[in-house]
C-alpha cells in the first residue's frame, strides 16, 4: 500500500486511473481545476486521453460519447459548471451510459466565492435534468481518503447500474491536504473493500430491457452490436418510439434498477446511537468532521448526543430517521436542503432543526450551544452580522 500526502483532487485522479478511467474531458473551474491538471499529466502516462473542452457542457457530452465507444470516462466541475450539465445528464441517465461526475461544491449562489466550501447542489444532484422518472446515485466524501475510495466505488457502481454516478464533494475535501493510501495490488484493493468492474459490451438484441436487473453490459456503439442510442423513449431494441406503454417500462427501469438494489449503494456512519440519544446531529461532507467533535464534547458535558453522517445521499436513506428524538441538521448553506429530506423522513415524529453556515465550517462551540438551546426548547441563536455605519 503506497501512502501519499496530497489533495483530494490528486486522490480522485489516482483513484480514477486505478478504476480504469481511459478518458477525462472537462473545463477547468475552481476548486476542481487540479483534477483536470492532474489528469492531463497522469492519464497519458496510463495510456488514456485528456481532452480540454470549450465548456462544461461539451466536457460531459465528450465523456458520454467516449463511454458509448466502450471507454470508462470521468469529468469534474464546480457549482456554476455543474448546472450546465443538465442536458447531457439526461442523455446519460435515460440512455443508461456509465460515467463518473465530480462536483466540488463551493459557496454560492452562482459564482459565489471560488475558494470557500458550500453545499448548494444537494437537490440538484438528485434532479440534475428535466422530465423526472429516474433515480440518481450520489456519494459524499468527507476526507481525502474517502475521495479516493468513493471515486473507485463510483466507477464500480456506474458499470453495474449503467448510469452516471455523482460524487458530491466540497472545496475543503478537494483542496484539502491529507495522507491517503493507494492500493498497489488486487489484494490490497480487496483489503480496502474496493472492487473494479471491467467494461463489457452489450451484444443485444435487447439493449434496454424492461426490468430492474443490474449487471447488464452497457450499450456500446460499434463492435458489430447493431446498438442504437438516443434520448427518446426506446424500445427494448433501442429504437425511438412514442408509446406510453414503452415509456412506462423504460421509466420503471430507470427508477427501480436503483431502488431495488440500494443495498449496494446505501452507506452511512453513526456515533452514539445505541443509548437512545436525546438529540441527533445529521450531516454529510466536511461539516461532519466538526459534528463528530461536537457530539463528543456534548457527551463529555452529559448531553446524550448522537450523530448520523451520510456517505451516500441519493437514494435518500429514510430508514435512518425512524427514531423519535430531536434532530439537528448541519449544512454549509443558509436555506437548508438536507434538512427538508430529514423532515420528510421523520414523518409524524418530526422534531427537526437546522444550523446553516455559508462559506466556512461551524465551530464546535456553536453546535454545542445550538444543542443546548434545542434541548431547552429555545430558539437557536445564530451569529449576527454587524455592518459599519457610514
Amino acid at each position: 500500500m503506497k501512502k501519499v500526502f496530497d489533495t483530494g483532487n490528486a486522490a480522485i485522479t489516482e483513484a480514477a486511473i486505478i478504476a480504469g478511467c481511459q478518458i477525462y474531458a472537462g473545463y477547468p473551474i475552481t476548486p476542481s481545476t487540479e483534477i483536470a491538471e492532474n489528469m492531463s499529466r497522469r492519464l497519458p502516462q496510463a495510456g488514456g486521453y485528456y481532452v480540454q473542452t470549450e465548456d462544461e457542457l461539451a466536457g460531459l457530452y465528450t465523456c458520454l460519447g467516449a463511454s458509448l465507444g466502450g471507454m470508462k470516462a470521468m469529468t469534474s466541475t464546480s457549482g456554476p459548471g455543474y448546472v450546465l450539465f443538465s442536458d447531457p445528464y439526461g442523455w446519460g441517465i435515460s440512455s443508461e451510459i456509465p460515467v463518473v461526475i465530480i462536483d466540488a461544491q463551493r459557496v454560492g449562489p452562482v459564482s459565489g466565492i471560488t475558494g470557500a466550501p458550500g453545499q448548494g447542489e444537494f437537490y440538484l444532484s438528485r434532479y440534475p435534468t428535466h422530465g423526472g422518472n429516474y433515480e440518481t446515485i450520489v456519494l459524499a466524501p468527507n476526507s481525502v481518503q474517502e475521495a479516493f475510495d468513493m471515486t473507485v466505488r463510483a466507477f464500480y457502481l456506474a458499470e453495474r447500474f449503467r448510469t452516471p454516478v455523482t460524487i458530491l464533494a466540497d472545496q475543503l475535501v478537494t483542496d484539502g491536504w491529507e495522507s491517503f493510501e493507494i492500493p498497489e495490488t488486487a489484494d490490497e484493493l480487496k483489503e480496502k473493500g474496493l472492487e473494479i468492474v471491467e467494461r463489457k459490451v452489450n451484444c443485444g438484441p435487447e439493449f434496454f430491457p424492461a426490468s430492474d436487473e443490474i449487471d447488464i453490459p452497457p450499450v456500446v456503439l460499434g463492435y458489430n452490436t447493431g446498438a442504437a442510442c438516443s434520448d427518446w423513449t426506446p424500445t427494448e431494441e433501442g429504437y425511438d418510439i412514442e408509446d406510453p406503454v414503452a415509456h412506462l417500462k423504460h421509466s420503471y427501469r430507470l427508477v427501480y434498477k436503483i431502488r431495488n438494489h440500494r443495498e449496494l449503494i446505501d452507506r452511512h456512519e453513526a456515533w452514539f446511537m445505541e443509548d437512545d440519544p436525546e438529540i441527533v446531529l445529521v450531516s454529510y461532507g466536511s461539516p461532519s468532521r466538526v459534528v463528530t467533535s461536537a457530539v463528543k464534547a456534548a457527551r463529555a458535558q452529559g448531553i446524550r448526543a448522537g450523530a448520523i453522517r451520510l456517505q451516500s445521499l441519493w437514494p435518500f436513506q429514510d430508514q435512518l430517521f425512524e427514531k423519535k428524538t430531536k434532530y439537528l441538521v448541519v449544512e454549509l448553506n443558509f436555506e437548508g436542503q438536507l434538512v427538508r429530506e430529514v423532515q420528510r423522513a421523520t414523518g409524524e415524529n418530526k422534531d427537526v432543526h437546522f444550523y446553516g453556515k455559508c462559506g466556512e465550517l461551524p465551530g464546535v462551540h456553536e453546535l454545542l450551544q445550538a444543542m443546548k438551546e434545542i434541548l431547552s426548547d429555545q430558539k437557536i441563536t445564530f451569529e449576527k452580522f454587524v455592518s459599519e455605519a457610514w
